[in-house]
């Protein structure tokens, strides 16, 4: 995992808005009518409704989709007692992920109370506003107390997620790790390190899975938890059951799995040696396990094993859980989570992790082929079917249980419903981010004197998904790196214009002069303009010595799309090269051509960037549906432009007939599909969601993706990305943030992986 240094978190949460999360209005608020129907007077209405019948506020306000995520700071992270205040970037982060993986709305609650008994009745006071309760970061045994108290009080879905997630997540990895060792739950001996809250809540699910107590092996810091132990509270007694104190290396000699909830380090190579065979080792502390998975398989090659780290196999992470059982108990107002419901989601994960691997998730992950094994015994984080495996499990426990206060009814809607919130989150950049990482490039910052390219740079050497190559005046990108407190490992600095490069210019500028010596360039010449950095930076990735170039956030368009036409050149069969923007939208990832280099293409040439895109697209993980825009409808209004999409649309049918297109068509009806398919529904676009938009002309393109991202904050663009350049090249715009940047570093990597 990269290195997280202080400075960068701390800005990450400061910039900008502080903190991760913001409400926003979901209804109308333009007009004076639209004020008085929210408040004054026109909502006495709905309230005199639920005063009349109280569920119906699930009819009429945000309560049935909003999770507490509630915490008294006494048990932060590995922090300790550090206390609420301190603990809200925490559940700010908590509501975050709930938002981005299930569609759930979050108020995170910070409650100035140690003592349980105020705790309890502050909860319980605030619980009208909240459909569910996720309680985080309390300490034990009061959580368990709190937990119970709360859950017998309310009827509304509450969950100590620091007991239940580990333990719900580590269940399913442990019922198919099992599985895969052909060995029985009742059967088999457990050693569990650690006696806290996970530890607790992981052993009480192993049993309701069919383990025995009296082959569970628990340890607290004072060792064994026996009968010969005294002053043991009433949670810790519970799984005292043996006669006589056994340390944890002699157990560890008969164990068919440990579960380490502890610290690291505390499980050396010859405890794990010593193991019998087919060993199950989930060693979860974080970030550093009970025994690095590294040292663990270099003595045992028939372990099975599950760490809490991404860069490990079978990575135990809570977020593979908690939004997913949450969404299932809210979608059927579950009057709260039972055991039924976590039983659920245990065998849904565990048997989601058996199922073939979507190919969108292998290219993730930078794999050909993921498949269930002992690298794959629960599914990926960013397995998008998650949702719509674990939450219909907990909806339907919720029913067969008898909790459910809203059944539902039809399945397949209510799987469309999840599907649908999928568009919400972020998943895009995780693609590019994951693909990136599995096979880092060397790249050329050609402004790495600039702030901004520069953190980038730094970024993505931390991250892992680049190899910075930096071109500026060394002395001020050294000022630089040394004002922001950078540590860089292995990026190299050149200064072109430096002494120290001339033989470097000249050798570059002989290949140029080759290249372009018919072409009003002389040798002179040639030498000579290899010191200007975007020439200098394209000639390392055309003779290899880079892989890919980033410039541009000071320079204009054409000053480094020119050196990178000259140097580098167009694909093989490319007549025009091509820009595309992405914008990453709620609706989804919006892919916009050509909207920063062809003035005016004719048909001919809009049929091949269409297609450029439609390939960049796929290689994204998207599968494109693309819509010709215009100002006219299916030759509703004949004129140049709208003659020219459907010109375009007949080329493309003859030459890319497997592509999913259609138009001319308006932009308003290409983005919605009710509008399209009540007056167009012979359109080859059907009732799909379109994502891809081509423009008849680069006025249209430019102002279309330039308006949009100004005008909604929640819009975040990638690109300009360059397409038909033979190599991996790409321009940014003017003024571009770091985290823009670093987008289109990835988009970069991506483009050098196929490149």
């Amino acid at each position: 995992m990269a290195k997280i240094r202080k400075q960068d978190a701390l800005d990450y949460h400061a910039n900008g808005r502080p903190g991760k999360i913001e409400v926003i209005p979901t209804k109308p608020y333009s007009s004076q009518r639209d004020l008085s129907l929210a408040y004054s007077p026109g909502v006495a209405d709905p309230c005199l409704a639920i005063a009349d019948n109280k569920s119906d506020v699930y009819k009429y306000t945000a309560k049935g989709n909003l999770v507490a995520v509630i915490s008294n700071g006494t048990a932060v992270l590995g922090l300790g007692d550090i206390g609420p205040e301190a603990s809200k970037p925490v559940m700010e982060g908590k509501g975050l992920l709930f938002k981005i993986f299930a569609d759930i709305d979050v108020f995170d609650i910070e409650v100035d109370a140690s003592d349980p008994e105020l705790f309890i009745s502050t909860v319980k006071a605030i619980a009208p506003t909240f459909g569910g309760i996720n309680l985080e970061d309390i300490k034990a045994p009061e959580a368990f107390e709190i937990e119970r108290r709360l859950k017998e009080e309310l009827n509304i879905p509450i969950m100590h997620d620091d007991q239940h997630g580990t333990a719900i997540i580590s269940s399913a990895a442990l019922l198919n790790a099992l599985e895969l060792a052909e060995k029985e739950i009742a059967n088999v001996k457990i050693v569990v390190v650690g006696a806290g809250a996970a530890a607790f809540s992981c052993a009480k699910l192993y049993l309701a899975l069919g383990a025995k107590l009296e082959n569970i092996f628990m340890y607290d810091s004072k060792g064994l938890l026996s009968k010969l132990r005294e002053g043991l509270d009433q949670y810790k007694s519970e799984f005292a059951v043996h006669d006589k104190d056994v340390s944890l290396v002699e157990a560890m000699k008969t164990a068919d799995v440990f579960l380490g909830l502890s610290k690291g380090g505390i499980v050396s190579k010859e405890m794990v040696k010593s193991m019998p065979e087919k060993p199950i080792v989930f060693a979860l502390a974080n970030p550093d396990p009970e025994i690095s998975y590294k040292d663990a398989i270099s003595v045992r090659t028939d372990i099975i094993m599950a760490t809490g780290r991404s860069d490990n196999p079978n990575q135990v992470n809570n977020v593979l859980g908690f939004p997913f059982i949450f969404r299932g108990a809210l979608d059927v107002r579950a009057t709260c989570i039972n055991e039924e419901m976590k039983l659920a989601a245990v065998r849904a994960i565990a048997e989601l992790a058996k199922e073939p691997v979507p190919e969108e998730v292998n290219e993730a992950y930078g794999e050909k082929n993921i498949s269930f094994g002992t690298d794959q015994i629960i599914p990926k984080p960013l397995d998008s079917r998650l949702i719509t495996s674990v939450s219909p499990a907990v909806a339907k426990a919720a029913m067969e249980s008898g909790v459910a206060q809203e059944p539902i009814e039809d399945w397949e809607a209510y799987d469309v419903e999840l599907r649908r919130r999928l568009g919400l989150d972020n998943k895009l950049v995780n693609v590019l981010t994951e693909k990136a990482i599995k096979n880092p490039k060397k790249v050329v910052f050609a402004e790495a004197d600039n702030y901004k390219v520069l953190k980038a740079a730094y970024l993505a050497e931390e991250e892992g998904y680049a190899q910075p190559i930096l071109l500026g005046r060394k002395k001020k990108i050294a000022e630089l790196i040394e004002e922001i407190g950078l540590e860089f490992e292995s990026a190299i600095i050149i200064d072109p214009k430096e002494e120290a490069e001339v033989g470097k210019c000249e050798a570059f500028g002989k290949i140029f002069f080759e290249k372009r010596q018919r072409k009003g360039f002389t040798l002179h010449e040639s030498c000579k303009i290899m010191r200007e950095r975007n020439y200098f930076g394209s000639m390392m990735v055309e003779t290899g010595e880079a892989d890919a170039l980033i410039s541009g956030i000071t320079r204009n368009y054409k000053d480094v799309i020119r050196p990178a036409l000259q140097v580098v050149g167009k694909q093989e069969g490319v007549d025009k090269v091509a820009g595309m923007y992405v914008l990453v939208t709620k609706r989804g990832p919006l892919f916009l051509a050509d909207t920063t280099v062809n003035f005016d293409p004719s048909a001919e040439e809009l049929a091949e960037i269409t297609n450029m895109v439609a390939k960049k697209v796929r290689q994204l993980n998207v599968h494109p549906k693309i819509a010709l825009l215009s100002y006219s409808n299916f030759g509703s209004a004949p004129g140049v432009d709208s003659n020219k999409m459907n010109a375009t649309r007949k080329i493309i049918a003859e030459r890319y007939p497997n592509l999913t297109v259609d138009g001319e068509i308006q932009a308003n009806f290409a983005l919605n599909n009710e509008l399209r398919m009540e007056k167009f529904s012979f359109s080859s676009l059907g009732n799909k969601n379109v994502n891809t938009l081509i423009f008849p002309n680069l006025s249209a393109g430019n102002i279309a993706y330039k308006l949009l991202q100004e005008m909604n904050d929640d819009v975040d663009a990638i690109g300009p990305i360059l397409l038909g350049i033979k190599k991996s090249i790409h321009v940014l715009q003017l003024g571009s943030s770091v985290r823009e940047i670093s987008n289109m570093v990835k988009i970069a990597v991506l483009d050098a992986q196929t490149k």
